[in-house]
């Protein structure tokens, strides 16, 4: 199996990997690139934007503009696979705006067309047998993949967090549908922020729970898609005695995940309370939202917590309110900083100066990430979706090869069972209890006393030496690498060479 990571080897958002096997392509995302992220353009790949598209397919890990964005560039013939429900919340998001954006049109009309998988289900397309998975993240019903062929496993994580309402699940579900894998790309985008996952959902929750009983009137800007905040908000609000407001696309958002989620659809969270349900606007003769007497007076009576978008329409109705208002931004803090990319200069407008930040990242924390490859055992790790990949490596090099590529790189592991083959180790000291390691040996083939990983087998020495070039592990105690060439699975030859990459010596059996 060939692994490309085409894009996000060193910026966050835009990814597009493949993975290809005898001809036959799967790739995973093809999204925009985010504000401010260095710019490559109109991405060209072969069998995803052009040539034979017969035996290719692209499976959408969820419904964030840097991971499906772009799909509206793709051939109509080429299929697209995505979990049923995150479809569902990106089609009806798409439908609203098409009256006033041409590419959200184009988005619906391609989802139409749009395959669904079902999570814990495995699927196959050609040699490609595809195991989809639900993970936490900022998007609902988000997936990731164990990806196999040739005997090669490849757990595919898309974006996700362990620090979320539906994170508890992870390592059962981990345990259940995936297990150990030969190789897991992975995000890495909060390596650089630490400070990003510093608060649970469940402690952002609580916290807007006490404002909501402390003051009257509160206005939270958010995302309309991310479920899990609604849901938490609204649950919030009610906890507090305060009605909970929300446009009718806001609403119809939530509606789609009421009862759908065959996972997480018993679970309270995603069912409104009896006799409590979201109030929902209503529009006047002029399209902005109507203020009747008596919402007028419930709302002088008990206050409310309103989900509010950055418009006129949305800045009038809250001017109308009586009383003191509390505002609040509970997404990226990057959309106020003036002079980048990503600044809103709308958002800014509609929060003013006096407002609360409240917000956790949708992306794992390290301490997490690392539980969780200790569940899946791999041989090696490729980080993408990050812009400190050098960081990425530093932080788990300990414990695990982790494998750097440049956009458009690529390595390509075969399966174990192959006749001929390369198989690619690295050696170092072993730690030992006091803390010190082995400096030298007399007897090299004793391999007990030596940390030896097992990066994969290639079909070349050439292969085998990408790999073993591009992959740290732990520096300070390297010894050096080997590459055991088989023919007809018997050994031939082992080529070994230093901590610098230098050839130390070639062994030919039979011959030295």
């Amino acid at each position: 199996m060939k692994i490309t990571i085409h894009r996000g080897t060193d910026q966050i958002g835009g990814c597009v990997t493949e993975y290809e096997f005898n001809g036959w392509r799967l790739f995973v995302d093809y999204g925009e690139e985010l504000p401010g992220s260095p710019k490559t353009g109109d991405l060209q790949v072969k069998g995803l934007t052009h040539g034979d598209l017969s035996k290719s397919a692209l499976l959408i890990t969820h419904y964030h503009g840097d991971h499906i964005g772009c799909i509206t560039k793709l051939p109509e013939s080429l299929p697209i696979y995505m979990s049923a429900i995150g479809r569902d919340i990106q089609q009806y998001a798409s439908e609203h705006l098409s009256s006033v954006n041409e590419k959200h049109k184009q988005m619906d009309e391609r989802l139409k067309q749009a395959n669904t998988f079902i999570p814990g289900k495995e699927f196959s397309f050609g040699p490609f047998i595809i195991m989809p998975i639900v993970v936490d993240h900022s998007a609902f019903d988000a997936s990731a993949f164990k990806i196999t062929a040739d005997g090669v496993s490849v757990f595919h994580t898309g974006d996700f967090r362990t620090h979320g309402f539906r994170s508890k699940k992870l390592p059962e579900v981990i345990e259940k549908f995936i297990g150990k894998v030969d190789y897991v790309v992975c995000e890495g985008t909060n390596i650089a922020r630490p400070e990003a996952t510093s608060l649970s959902e469940h402690e952002l929750q609580r916290q807007f729970e006490a404002y909501f009983r402390e003051h009257k009137n509160h206005i939270v800007y958010l995302s309309s898609t991310n479920i899990d905040r609604l849901f938490a908000l609204y649950h919030a609000a009610a906890r507090a005695g305060r009605p909970f407001i929300v446009s009718p696309y806001q609403k119809k958002i939530m509606d789609k995940v009421i009862g759908r989620d065959p996972i997480w659809g018993k679970s309270r969270m995603y069912k409104y309370s009896e006799q409590y349900d979201p109030l929902v606007l209503q529009y006047d003769e002029d399209g902005g939202f109507r203020v009747s007497d008596k919402f007028q007076y419930l709302l002088e009576q008990k206050g409310c917590v309103m989900i509010a978008q950055a418009n006129d329409r949305f800045d009038h109705l809250i001017e109308r309110l009586p009383g003191d208002t509390q505002k609040y931004l509970s997404m990226w803090i990057g959309y106020l900083k003036e002079g980048t990319d990503a600044y809103n200069p709308r958002l800014a407008q509609s929060l003013g100066n006096d407002y609360q930040y409240l917000h956790t990242s949708g992306h794992c924390d390290m301490k997490s990430m690392r539980e969780l490859f200790r569940h899946l055992q791999p041989k090696a790790i490729i980080p993408i979706h990050t812009d400190s990949p050098d960081q990425f490596a530093k932080l788990f090099c300990d414990e695990w090869p982790i494998i750097t590529l440049n956009d458009g790189q690529s390595i390509s592991p075969i399966s174990a069972s192959k006749a001929d083959a390369c198989s690619a180790r690295i050696y170092c000291a072993k730690e030992l209890e006091n803390g010190t390691v082995h400096v030298s040996m007399e007897d090299l083939e004793d391999a007990d006393d030596l940390d030896v990983r097992f990066i994969g087998n290639f079909k070349s020495i050439e292969d085998s030496k990408f790999a073993l070039w591009h992959t740290l592990y732990r520096p300070a105690a390297l010894i050096g690498y080997e590459i055991e060439e088989e023919e007809d699975l018997s050994p031939f030859e082992i080529q070994t060479f230093d901590a610098n990459k230098n050839l130390v010596a070639t062994y030919h059996f039979g011959e030295h």
